[in-house]
């Protein structure tokens, strides 16, 4: 009894070292198979587009609306007009005529120390009467120079409603001193970017 023993213990032996290589070969064979498979996924087909020209399709009814929106730019082009400073002594405006939008620069400089009242700005009501609009006290004695930029716009408080409220000729009236008015014109121009829906 004690030789079957030993002759069983001996296959048992051998068929662990059997059974662990055939474990170390299939590890070995996933191993493998798994490192093959990952080299190919990084590989994307890639369609070759550099030699294939593309033809974009054209239907008459996009070529019309291409010119219609064309046609729109054109007629909303702006370009502000060129400074041309109009002076009345110390009192300067940027501009004769500005567009709706626009901004009036009016610069100041050289005040004498006894210089003091105000500047009077005139919005036209109709062609021959006009409402203050805004006044601009100044000083010689407290400041020679300053600029202001005035921004005519509308609103619903002041009874300014819509555009034709904003449009004509306005002045500027330098109460307290003896220098002639200035006058400059709002035109239907209008400065892009701008709203100009009536308020009232």
């Amino acid at each position: 009894m004690s030789k079957v023993f030993r002759d069983f213990s001996k296959m048992k032996s051998m068929n662990k070292g059997l059974l662990v290589v055939i474990v170390i070969a299939v590890i070995a064979g996933i191993i493998g198979i798994s490192m093959a498979s990952m080299g190919d996924s990084d590989i994307m087909e890639v369609e070759d587009t550099f030699d294939k020209e593309i033809n974009p399709e054209e239907t008459p009814e996009i070529e019309d609306k291409i010119n219609e929106i064309e046609e729109i730019a054109d007629e909303n082009v702006y370009e502000p007009l060129p400074r041309d400073w109009q002076t009345s002594g110390p009192f300067q405006i940027d501009r004769s005529e500005y567009a709706l939008g626009e901004k009036i620069f009016m610069r100041t400089g050289g005040l004498n120390v006894k210089e003091k009242g105000q500047v009077a700005v005139m919005r036209p009501l109709n062609d021959t009467h006009y409402e203050v609009y805004l006044t601009l006290s100044f000083d010689g004695a407290k400041k020679e120079a300053f600029n202001y930029f005035l921004d005519p716009g509308l609103s619903k408080v002041r009874g300014i409603c819509s555009v034709d409220d904003v449009m004509g000729k306005w002045a500027l009236v330098f109460r307290g001193t003896d220098y002639p008015n200035l006058n400059f014109e709002i035109t239907d121009r209008i400065l892009p970017g701008t709203d100009w829906d009536p308020v009232c």
